[in-house]
């Protein structure tokens, strides 16, 4: 697998550089950096509604989700 370094960047990633080709202060990055939050917690959340909605899922069965334990055990020895 290539290091980071040697992958080309996308057309999104130079979109945001050029978005960033001036100096910004702290405070500036601050806000930035949580409206790129607040922009993916909104895309997830309506991934989520989404995936209730297409699944028809009730509160019954979120909690039924929330209960569940299907993690893998821990096995130091593998």
């Amino acid at each position: 697998m290539k290091s980071t370094q040697e992958l080309p960047l996308n057309d999104q990633q130079l979109e945001i550089l050029k978005l960033f080709s001036r100096e910004l202060d702290e405070e500036d990055m601050r806000e930035i950096k949580g409206l790129i939050v607040r922009y993916l917690a909104q895309k997830v959340s309506r991934l989520a509604d989404e995936a209730w909605e297409k699944n028809n899922w009730s509160d019954e069965d979120m909690e039924r989700l929330l209960e569940m334990h299907e993690r893998t055990s821990y096995d130091p020895d593998n």
